[in-house]
């Protein structure tokens, strides 16, 4: 006991300063001579990108920053901002003692998600800090166990099943009336007079996400939520209060254990109740069963099918989720920003009309094959697309040391040095609206941030400098099915009404706004008014 008691006698109170002082002095000596070493390493595999500068202590004010323009939904003119501080567009910065390296080089994104697939990837980092909400989802994870989640849900998005497009129409007739009405219905069956809501305003925002929700949950577990009939639906809720506290968790980096999370928590557990209560139901199938509702279109579900190849619960609530956010989320962004451009844009939308008209007619449900051969409806997504991609900003991690082939030497030309576990942020958003890869402006080409979908007849964009469904291995695997709906949806539309009316210019000043969470949101919504066309 002799030694613990002379240990204990020198922690007196009068002596707690100088040990914390020690200790905090042993602190800042540690992560100085880390950052030598880390300098040497880099300096000995190759050149260095310019460093962003007047990032602050520890980088907290770059932080801080950064939350504050995203709440303000500048992000874009954030990132645009910080390249334009370096000259280029690969620079670094140092977080909590951490090198983070920012990019809107094709070459450098060509390399992290293609030609140096190996060498990048989502890393343990990312993986820690969306497991609760993704767990080991295909977005969340690297090697083996994203390998297997691919070749779990690669067959449900094949051709066969993109092109069955019953579940969207489904769902068309009751956000027509949602569309009437000006907003939900107050349940099923409520009555709307359908003549009377021609023209009246609504933020058709909220209806797409209420109808790509119920088509989701309606084609991976066989029963909508009913989203469009339930003006307040739990569900819907907590889905977007979980999306807003994880985006907050991932911006925070590594001071993310500040994040209040307990709505974050109340919000997964609504989720879990409704998902795992058609996981039970699945799981109590017997094989005979599970391959007769997955081989036949009676009663098949996402849910079924991944059910046939696995009965590991988690495995099946980790890829439902991932799918569920993919689904619901991505199409319904993309038709709202499509709205948001056609209302400002009437030429658009009667050569669209136009179209439509020409190969459907003014009541006939597409079909796959109609939707492909409609030219101008490829170009207003492509174009929507180009502007506001689904998801603005990305990150990789190095999982060796390794190298980007831009951002070194003088004119940013030159490969620079990677060490492992650098994180890399990407963003298709500000790549994709650079001056300097497009030709110039001219009559048959409108400026970069105008949108046009005229330009694609004249144009196509080169090689990954147009990704808004990333590319490589990873590239989005539900890519089809998305610009079905899309274009489904906007076919039906648009064989119903033929003139969409903007009131954004009241509420934005004609400027959209870009919240910037998970996926690229219009922050503001998007009210307009669409008018039924006249039945000769």
């Amino acid at each position: 006991m002799g030694l613990v008691e002379d240990v204990a006698g020198n922690l007196s109170l009068k002596n707690t300063p100088i040990i914390f002082g020690g200790v905090l002095l042993g602190l800042i000596v540690f992560r100085y001579l880390q950052v030598v070493w880390q300098s040497f390493r880099i300096a000995r595999m190759g050149l260095r990108p310019p460093k962003i500068r007047d990032s602050g202590l520890f980088g907290i004010k770059f932080i801080r920053t950064t939350i504050k323009m995203a709440a303000e939904h500048k992000t874009l003119q954030f990132w645009q901002q910080m390249f334009r501080s370096i000259g280029g567009y690969t620079g670094e910065v140092r977080l909590a003692g951490h090198r983070i390296i920012f990019t809107s080089e094709p070459e450098n994104i060509k390399a992290i998600l293609a030609t140096q697939f190996e060498d990048y990837g989502k890393g343990e980092g990312f993986h820690q800090e969306w497991k609760d909400f993704l767990g080991d989802s295909i977005f969340t994870t690297d090697g083996d166990l994203w390998h297997a989640s691919r070749q779990l849900i690669r067959p449900q998005f094949i051709k066969n099943r993109v092109s069955d497009l019953q579940c969207f129409e489904n769902h068309m007739q009751m956000l027509f009336r949602t569309i009437a009405n000006g907003g939900a219905l107050n349940g099923e069956d409520q009555m709307v007079d359908m003549e009377a809501g021609n023209g009246k305003p609504v933020d058709i925002s909220d209806l797409f996400f209420r109808y790509t929700l119920d088509a989701a949950t309606d084609f991976l577990l066989g029963k909508d939520i009913k989203s469009l009939s339930t003006p307040v639906q739990p569900f819907a809720d907590a889905f977007q209060e979980v999306q807003r506290v994880q985006i907050l968790i991932a911006r925070a980096g590594p001071l993310n254990r500040f994040v209040p999370r307990k709505t974050f928590w109340e919000g997964l557990k609504v989720i879990d109740e409704t998902i795992n209560f058609y996981i039970d139901r699945a799981l109590r199938l017997d094989e005979e069963e599970l391959a007769s509702k997955s081989k036949g279109d009676e009663g098949y579900t996402f849910l079924h099918a991944l059910a046939g190849f696995t009965k590991n619960r988690q495995v099946l609530h980790d890829q439902l989720m991932a799918v569920l956010l993919a689904g619901r989320d991505t199409t319904a962004c993309t038709l709202s920003w499509t709205i948001y451009e056609l209302a400002r844009h009437p030429e658009a939308v009667a050569k669209l009309r136009a179209e439509i008209l020409s190969v459907v007619g003014p009541d006939r449900a597409p079909t796959y094959d109609d939707l492909k051969s409609m030219k101008y409806l490829q170009n207003v997504m492509n174009e929507t697309l180009r502007l506001y991609p689904v998801v603005p900003f990305n990150v990789r991690m190095a999982l060796k040391d390794t190298t980007l082939p831009r951002g070194g030497g003088p004119d940013g030309s030159q490969p620079i040095a990677i060490l492992k576990n650098t994180p890399i942020g990407y963003s298709p958003l500000t790549m994709q609206r650079r001056p300097d890869l497009y030709p110039p402006v001219s009559e048959k080409f409108p400026d970069v941030e105008m949108f046009s979908p005229d330009r694609w007849f004249h144009w196509q964009p080169k090689p990954w400098q147009y990704i808004p469904f990333n590319g490589g291995p990873r590239i989005c695997i539900g890519q089809q099915f998305a610009l079905t709906e899309m274009g489904y949806v906007l076919t039906r539309l648009f064989q119903r009404y033929d003139r969409v009316v903007s009131y954004m210019d009241e509420i934005d000043g004609g400027k959209p706004r870009m919240k910037t969470d998970i996926v690229l949101m219009p922050a503001d919504g998007v009210k307009v008014a669409f008018f039924e066309a006249k039945r000769e």
